[in-house]
């Protein structure tokens, strides 16, 4: 976790307990549990909305509707070459 040994976490954790006091932690790792949250629904409700969209784009539909007349052509395309190698 970016580089941090435990020792340096424990390190950490005593200044903040030193700063702060033991009173004022539990609120402070609350603030900062609903902080994350927030920030992980955000990103959560900006991957959807970008998903949203990217399905909602015309252009796939266009790129679709070639591709089916693409394929039909190839079969046709197949179909009549068949034809013409059954005869010979």
């Amino acid at each position: 976790m970016l580089f941090i040994s435990g020792a340096e976490i424990v390190f950490i954790f005593f200044i903040v307990l030193l700063i702060f006091g033991a009173d004022k932690i539990p609120s402070i790792a609350r603030g900062l549990a609903k902080g994350i949250t927030q920030v992980k629904q955000a990103t959560n409700e900006i991957k959807s909305e970008i998903q949203k969209s990217a399905d909602l784009d015309p252009s796939k539909q266009i790129g679709g509707d070639i591709q089916k007349e693409i394929n039909q052509v190839k079969e046709d395309f197949d179909n009549l070459t068949n034809s013409v190698k059954r005869k010979f």
